[in-house]
């Protein structure tokens, strides 16, 4: 099956715009693994690509420009056997040579892919690429695209270099995965024919993730198809988590016993709770591997209302992350019919709730509008109220602070089907509101708003107290 281009229409109209600029264009894209930069980069630019080359990951420089010549002939049509160059400065004087020699009707397109990779250590790849740039292709009909799933050391790297390669990057695209609405459209590129809920399913176990939710198959529901990915012997996430972050970081065991850690205190941890739930040194490299975690999308931060930066809490974001570790690593040698089993169980419950929360967070835009708040200012946060012995603790996992005086305390519950809310349930989220307003001293005015898979059904106990409800209809928007 074919895959078409879903989605990505910003991203579509930058790399276009760098195809018609009268002006050389070094594009940047930025993006974890799997999440289609590559295939974005071919589907838009397929038929003006006139020189490709793939890093290799953990391959020293002589393979790397051994990789580089092979490209060359490739791209060149030469037959005839070529010594490779002896350093990366002599592969960018070849890769002029060669360019030089192709006609100048259009603009061409070279695609530098996985440069992390191709710029290992001391091997001056990073120098002849400015060269390269700054004495040639800069004056030239040409885009470079340049790529990188290890979206840090492309941001420190490249993106914000004070060398040779400073202020050189014209356009910049961070891919990010797959909204809601993306992915129901590329699962109906693909004939998959799911309702809403099934698809949620899938993307709480999976995230928005192109390639793995081209494994999901049509003709089974949801539950089939996580348990054929994600615990069947062939099944592609079965243990993907081995390999997913060892393959972007150097040292990936620090990332690794931070996405740990964060699994196991789903409310938000500090940076010093981190390091004691984990085990691990209070070191700068700490602090390095939690911005290479926000950057490649695995881990986000939230601002405690009211609170300055230094008390930011981090959270694990990443669908999949959270899945293995909840499920898939637990149940490894266990066989038949597992996610059936496992989805009846409280510890399934726990988990739909907390994922479908990240989830909402992550499409604060769609939130806001169908709130109809799209054009209204809004900074969104979190709170939290520690327990003692005469006050009882309280959590919200979304504020919304509208700069029109409006502030929405969000109340979000996963169900299968439209959420009643009991006198018990109404009193807890009085108390809530009782307790944001006297701790944070407040004069907005307070919306309680209910974001419920399924809408809520009204009662007694919702009327007078919910003042928006939102479903999961409402996420898909685009």
């Amino acid at each position: 099956m074919k895959n078409v281009l879903i989605g990505r229409e910003k991203e579509q109209e930058v790399l276009r715009k760098a195809l018609e600029s009268p002006e050389a264009e070094m594009v940047s894209v930025i993006g974890r693994r799997r999440i289609g930069k590559t295939f974005l980069v071919k589907t838009i630019y397929s038929e003006r690509i006139v020189f490709e080359l793939t890093g290799t990951k953990n391959a020293p420089l002589y393979e790397q420009l051994q990789n580089f010549t092979y490209a060359l002939q490739l791209a060149s049509k030469n037959t005839l056997i070529i010594k490779p160059p002896d350093n990366w400065m002599e592969a960018f004087f070849l890769l002029i040579n060669y360019l030089s020699k192709l006609p100048d009707d259009h603009k061409k397109v070279v695609f530098l892919d996985e440069l992390p990779w191709l710029s290992t250590h001391k091997s001056g790849f990073l120098r002849a690429l400015s060269f390269f740039w700054n004495s040639w292709a800069v004056n030239q009909n040409i885009v470079v695209v340049i790529c990188g799933s290890v979206a840090s050391w492309m941001i420190q790297k490249v993106v914000n270099d004070t060398g040779g390669l400073h202020n050189r990057i014209t356009k910049r695209i961070h891919l990010l995965p797959f909204t809601l609405a993306e992915t129901e459209l590329y699962l109906r590129s693909r004939n998959i024919s799911l309702n809403r809920y099934h698809i949620l399913q899938l993307y709480m176990a999976m995230g928005g993730i192109p390639h793995y939710l081209k494994e999901i198959e049509p003709g089974k529901s949801a539950t089939q198809n996580i348990e054929d990915i994600c615990f069947g012997q062939t099944g592609l996430l079965r243990d993907e988590f081995s390999n997913l972050y060892a393959a972007l970081f150097d040292q990936s065991d620090t990332h690794v016993g931070i996405i740990r850690a964060l699994a196991q205190k789903r409310i938000g941890m500090s940076r010093n709770e981190i390091i004691g739930m984990a085990n691990l040194s209070n070191s700068g490299s700490i602090t390095k591997a939690l911005e290479e975690l926000q950057q490649s999308g695995f881990i986000d931060f939230y601002q405690p209302f009211g609170s300055k930066k230094k008390n930011q809490l981090y959270r694990l974001t990443d669908e999949y992350s959270l899945f293995y570790l909840q499920f898939i690593e637990k149940n490894i040698k266990e066989r038949g019919e597992l996610w059936q089993r496992l989805s009846q169980t409280p510890e399934y419950k726990i988990w739909c709730g907390y994922t479908f929360e990240t989830i909402c967070l992550k499409h604060l835009p769609q939130i806001k509008k169908a709130l109809q708040i799209g054009a209204v200012y809004t900074l969104a946060s979190t709170f939290r109220r520690k327990g003692s012995s005469t006050e009882k603790g309280t959590q919200i996992d979304l504020v919304l602070d509208r700069n029109d005086h409006i502030i929405h305390i969000f109340e979000i519950k996963f169900h299968s089907k439209a959420f009643a809310i009991s006198r018990e349930y109404a009193l807890n989220l009085k108390h809530k509101l009782e307790a944001f307003e006297a701790d944070t001293k407040t004069r907005k005015h307070l919306f309680l708003t209910m974001i419920a898979t399924f809408g809520i059904q009204p009662n007694e106990h919702s009327i007078g107290l919910v003042d928006q409800v939102l479903s999961l209809d409402d996420l898909f928007q685009p």
